[in-house]
């Protein structure tokens, strides 16, 4: 590997050290009706995104909120004696992409058949911390 590519390499390991993902696979409900979902929690404080999930009605959202603790529980696990309120955690990206569709058939009539398409979706919460985020970017400017 190259002198440039090890050190961009490095650098983004280094980045994703102050991120906690937590990944959903083969949701079983349609990406769009994630995605409205997804959308109310994006850039949100982790304290107000989980009590807005908790009171949300749509399908989806329980599943969110467990995931988005599961990121909570990844950042507990590498942050041993520090408080999440002090971190001041927050929902950096979620992303809601597309997974596998099983097709079905239902049946039609005169001896036909229309096809179902059951979709799931694949969801990807990365949280952030502010405080760690405020500290590389006055470490950046201190750099320059």
């Amino acid at each position: 590997m190259g002198r440039r590519k090890h050190n961009s390499a490095e650098a983004r390991k280094e980045a994703n050290k102050t991120l906690y993902i937590a990944k959903l696979m083969n949701n079983p409900t349609s990406p769009r009706k994630t995605r409205l979902v997804a959308d109310l929690v994006r850039g949100v404080d982790v304290d107000k995104a989980l009590g807005i999930l908790q009171y949300n009605p749509r399908e989806s959202a329980p599943k969110m909120r467990k995931l988005i603790l599961s990121a909570v529980a990844n950042w507990q696990a590498k942050n041993e004696g520090k408080r999440m309120e002090d971190s001041q955690l927050y929902v950096k990206q979620i992303m809601v992409d597309e997974g596998r569709t099983m097709k079905r058939m239902r049946t039609a009539p005169q001896g036909r058949g229309y096809r179902i398409r059951k979709r799931s979706n694949h969801i990807t919460v990365i949280l952030g911390s502010r405080v760690d985020e405020a500290a590389a970017t006055a470490i950046t400017e201190t750099e320059k």
